[in-house]
């Protein structure tokens, strides 16, 4: 069996320090994903280091560059198996430069949900567990301020 690729995905918050609202971008391809909501990101190229891939990636997808918090570990020796052929390790992020997010290209539309709504759209199968040890995790920071 091939090792799975390793793929990475921005959790775009309003806010690092204080995060109210999570981004959510819609596939709009292939059919099979299509209308699912995800966190946005892709693959690592060979040689590239995850965190360079991520910035690539997400000025490709939303044209914005973003400011890089904490990962997000996996249960996954660290990352999150999305499925048999790809593991996902994930950081939070923020917007730097003032930027707006836009649906460039993997997606037909973005949204941004509150704290407390993270669930109200029809996630990846594999990013649901995901989002919800996120919400666990913002939640856990906010009770200590």
């Amino acid at each position: 069996m091939t090792a799975p690729v390793l793929v990475v995905a921005a959790a775009i918050v309003d806010d690092l320090d204080d995060p109210r609202e999570l981004l959510a971008a819609r596939r709009a391809r292939p059919a099979s994903l299509a209308g699912r909501w995800e966190f946005p990101g892709g693959k690592v190229d060979p040689g590239e280091a995850p965190e360079e891939a991520l910035h690539r990636e997400i000025r490709e997808e939303l044209g914005v560059r973003i400011g890089l918090g904490a990962e997000l570990a996996g249960p996954d020796e660290g990352a999150w198996r999305l499925s048999d052929r790809y593991v996902m390790r994930l950081w939070l992020a923020e917007v730097v430069d003032e930027g707006v997010p836009e649906a460039l290209v993997e997606h037909d539309a973005l949204r941004w949900l509150p704290t407390g709504q993270w669930h109200e759209v029809p996630w990846l199968d594999a990013d649901v567990r995901i989002v919800t040890a996120l919400a666990e995790r913002i939640g856990t920071a906010a009770s200590h301020r």
